[in-house]
């Protein structure tokens, strides 16, 4: 896609959509509204007016376009209070105006002059028009797609050096949205692949192939690697499965780099339950389990793509739970990597023992914080609905720090407590664990029992089970995976530097 960045004014914009953002309670007073209603004829503020239109945040209006516009059609859509402001606001717009009108030109004027601004919409048109079309043939590939996009400038033309830098800085962002709009593209990409043609291996020569191309170092643990580490937790769960897991380690260090963040994802590459098996109806989205482990592979590379000033590491512990003749059961114990012992209660819990072995592994490489992301539990979705994360930290500046970050990406986080009393249930009889807790409070209980792994170290984790993958659109987010996290992740990032 080719982004172009002018000081041309908006009218005279060639495109098939000319969108341009109002502030809420604005509209009588945008100039650029103003200007465009008088080459229209006056038919932009009417229709605003017929449907009530005030600028609030999910409202848009459309008119075709007249003699003296270039574009085929405007569409004016809302940013809400100037409080409300941010790149997702921006990147939430460009994800309307360019899915599913078969539009290849599209031009938006910006909402503001701030660099955020420039790099929302290179985001949101990159997000914005994916579609998953790998295995589509003849009739079913689109016969449009958006390939080019136009940002005019909220000012128009400026003369003099401060415009030229103005522009530089514009480029800049729209540089790095593009590479955001890559990370997530990738995810996703990932998550809806199908698992004949996504596993441990294949997901492993991916991440190598980009590490190798954006300055990353890569190693991956092989089975024999796995077992001489005595990471049993992560084989037991792949006992039942034909393809041997991987335990990959991706490590982006710059020079003079200010911290150290370490991100461990959960690589379910398909999930049949094991010998606890999930029926056909739950099953049949289980491809999706390996969210944790691609957007972790994505915010990897985009780091490096980025220069980011900070050491980052990504642990990914990725294979299938499948129920193979050699599939562990429900009472087997395992030990740790970490060292505790533990006894298997439900093998469709099985995310869990694999972030287990791969948080002590990350706990090894001595960070500020460790944070993990996985889809994990169903009952984080029945707690929050299937559009929000549940985030657990054992440390509440990071704790908090990561939920500002992931509300300024535009990403739907909320805090969970880790409630002590809930500890008790994850005492075995037999072992120094069990896996899984009472009935009730089951995502955290799963969290507690993350917690047991990670030493000494600081924690996040991030159970995305809902935002990962949906029935639905939604927001920025498409049908199916959403790569939901890579924003938040990413932004976390970004504010680690400021620090």
């Amino acid at each position: 896609m080719k982004i172009t960045l002018t000081d041309d004014a908006p009218h005279s914009l060639t495109a098939d959509v000319l969108a341009v953002p109002v502030l809420e309670g604005a509209l009588d007073d945008d100039p650029i509204v103003r200007a465009l209603d008088a080459k229209l004829g006056g038919t932009l503020v009417a229709a605003a007016k017929a449907e009530e239109f005030v600028g609030k945040v999910d409202q848009a209006v459309a008119v075709n376009g007249a003699k003296g516009v270039g574009a085929r059609r405007v569409v004016l859509y809302g940013l809400g209070r100037p409080s409300t402001l941010g790149r997702s606001e921006a990147r939430a717009f460009a994800v309307r105006a360019s899915r599913g009108n078969g539009i290849t030109k599209l031009a938006i004027v910006a909402p503001s002059s701030d660099d955020d601004a420039y790099q929302g919409i290179a985001e949101g048109v990159g997000l914005g028009a994916y579609r998953y079309t790998r295995y589509l043939t003849g009739d079913r590939l689109p016969k449009k797609t958006l390939g080019e996009v136009t940002i005019a400038s909220r000012t128009g033309k400026v003369a003099g050096k401060g415009a030229a830098k103005a522009n530089a800085g514009h480029k800049a962002a729209v540089e790095r949205g593009t590479v955001v709009a890559d990370a997530v593209t990738w995810t996703r990409d990932w998550v809806n692949g199908p698992p004949n043609d996504v596993n441990a291996l294949t997901l492993t020569a991916e991440a190598k192939r980009l590490a190798h191309a954006h300055g990353l170092t890569c190693t991956a643990l092989d089975k024999a690697a796995l077992a001489k580490k005595r990471m049993d937790l992560l084989l037991a769960v792949n006992k039942g499965s034909a393809i041997e897991p991987r335990l990959i380690h991706l490590k982006h260090a710059p020079k003079k780099a200010r911290g150290r963040v370490v991100f461990v994802g959960k690589g379910i590459t398909f999930d049949s339950g094991g010998l606890c098996i999930k029926s056909a109806k739950q099953m049949a989205d289980m491809k999706c389990d390996m969210a944790g482990a691609a957007l972790t592979i994505a915010t990897l590379v985009a780091a490096a793509r980025l220069d980011l000033p900070v050491e980052v590491h990504g642990i990914c512990a990725i294979t299938e739970n499948m129920t193979g003749p050699e599939a562990y059961r429900p009472g087997d114990v395992y030990k740790s990597y970490e060292g505790k012992s533990v006894e298997i209660i439900n093998t469709d819990a099985e995310g869990r023992l694999i972030l287990a072995d791969a948080l002590a592994y990350a706990a090894e490489q001595k960070p500020d914080v460790i944070v993990d992301h996985a889809t994990l539990t169903g009952a984080c979705m029945v707690a929050l609905g299937p559009y929000t994360a549940g985030i657990y930290a054992n440390d509440d500046a990071f704790g908090s720090a990561y939920v500002q970050a992931a509300g300024r990406a535009g990403e739907s986080v909320w805090r969970m407590p880790l409630l002590e009393e809930l500890r008790d249930g994850l005492k075995s009889d037999v072992a120094d664990l069990k896996h899984t807790g009472e009935q009730y409070g089951g995502s955290i209980t799963a969290a507690l029992f993350l917690r047991e792994f990670v030493r000494d170290a600081k924690w996040i984790h991030l159970d995305i089970a809902g935002p990962a993958f949906l029935e639905r659109a939604q927001g920025i987010a498409p049908k199916g995976a959403t790569g939901f996290g890579v924003l938040a992740a990413l932004r976390f990032l970004e504010d680690y530097d400021r620090r």
